[in-house]
């Protein structure tokens, strides 16, 4: 495979692999039909979503510490996911999940602060990817086409119920972005880009790991498969995470790094 386009595909199938929890919770585009039925929200009926997001969903157990450290460290990003969710709610007259809420506050975070991450210290950046990599593997045991489509970027309402009974990784997945933002504040590293030479290691290392061309080729360009089934694409998809994670330090935290601000950027 030519070095520009591997390069090119590993960065992009890195990226939809760190949005694919974005990309299940994401809200379908334009105002809920409720809402364009009944107009804006009242000021009292927004005002009572957001007393119960105070008092119950930002207090949900799992959710809780994340939502704390998210408002003691940018606390006008955290006033503004809270208003803008209990705005959408009172007008569509529907609550979200806490799932839901977690998920636009992530989402939120790494629209306005995320391309920090890309420059915080190696073990945070690393983490990032090692949650990842918890996510598949949990996927791939609970629900292989769930997992599938994560890889690929795709939607599906099943994963709100996923997020419910695996609150603890969903959580642990949203704290390692809010650590490596602030971390990257902090420490400000400036990384070179990955070179044509890192990719080819990688290649080798998933041919290595007994990837084949199909699987490879499906991974990075970003497009299942109907040939090969979706255990099958979970399995290569922790594979690309797996040895990504075993290239030398630099190599590989030049590609993460790189991988984070193509993500916050897009």
């Amino acid at each position: 495979m030519p070095l520009l386009r591997l390069a090119l595909l590993a960065l992009a199938a890195l990226v939809a692999v760190i949005l694919g929890y974005g990309y299940f919770f994401a809200r379908p585009s334009g105002p809920p039909p409720q809402a364009a039925a009944i107009g804006r929200a009242s000021p009292q009926a927004v005002a009572a979503v957001r007393r119960l997001l105070d008092a119950d969903y930002v207090a949900t157990a799992e959710f809780a510490p994340f939502f704390e450290r998210f408002k003691i460290a940018y606390p006008a990003e955290y006033e503004a996911s809270l208003a803008a969710f209990s705005e959408r709610s009172a007008a569509a007259g529907e609550i979200g999940s806490p799932d839901l809420l977690v998920s636009d506050a992530a989402r939120a975070l790494r629209q306005s602060r995320g391309v920090l991450a890309a420059k915080a210290g190696g073990p945070a950046l690393d983490h990032i990817f090692e949650v990842q990599l918890a996510m598949l593997r949990t996927l791939s045991l609970v629900n292989p086409r769930l997992c599938a489509n994560y890889l690929f970027g795709g939607e599906s309402a099943d994963f709100l119920n996923f997020s419910a009974s695996h609150r603890k990784l969903v959580a642990t997945m949203a704290m390692a972005g809010l650590d490596a933002i602030k971390d990257g504040a902090i420490n400000r590293i400036s990384r070179a880009r990955p070179a044509p030479q890192d990719f080819q290691a990688l290649e080798e290392g998933l041919r290595a790991k007994g990837l084949g061309t199909p699987e490879i080729e499906a991974l990075l360009d970003g497009k299942a498969d109907p040939s090969l089934d979706d255990e099958k694409m979970c399995r290569a998809g922790g594979t690309y995470l797996e040895t990504l994670a075993t290239l030398p330090e630099e190599p590989r935290r030049r590609i993460y790094g790189l991988a984070i601000e193509l993500m916050a950027r897009s």
